[in-house]
């Protein structure tokens, strides 16, 4: 059986390598739903889901290239005040958006800060770590 294509509905737990939760569907109190391999998920929570029958539990353990991909040092740069008004106000921790050039929102972290610039990171707050989900399928439509 495959739940390709199919809009499931899952409930799952994510912790990092040091059994830090970073997300849970239940603590929403609400399953996810998204469409199986349509590319609304990251690829191996998708291939997971994928092959599982409804009520079904399993614990996957996903590599970067499955989940965020690795951390790119390409994406942490640091900008002169100049470039970005405002700049001297932002703390190091602050979540920002900036915009690429073609306008698309890009979230990013303010990593370090000077007198002259500001350090963000761009990457995937989960960019280069290994996630283990704990999935239950709750409903799969469509079958």
């Amino acid at each position: 059986m495959s739940n390709e294509g199919k809009k499931v509905s899952v409930h799952y737990t994510g912790t990092l390598d040091d059994g830090t939760k970073f997300d849970s569907s239940y603590d929403r109190g609400e399953p996810l739903s998204f469409t199986c391999m349509a590319g609304m998920m990251i690829p191996g929570f998708d291939e997971a889901v994928k092959t599982m029958a409804p009520g079904e539990k399993k614990t996957v353990v996903l590599q970067p290239d499955e989940a965020y991909g690795p951390r790119d040092e390409h994406k942490v740069a640091q900008l002169q005040f100049s470039m970005l008004p405002g700049a001297e106000r932002l703390e190091v921790g602050q979540d920002i958006r900036l915009a690429t050039a073609d306008g698309i929102p890009m979230p990013c972290k303010v990593v370090d800060k000077d007198d002259e610039s500001v350090t963000v990171d761009m990457n995937h707050p989960l960019a280069g770590k290994a996630l283990t989900f704990e999935i239950e399928l709750v409903d799969v439509q469509g079958e």
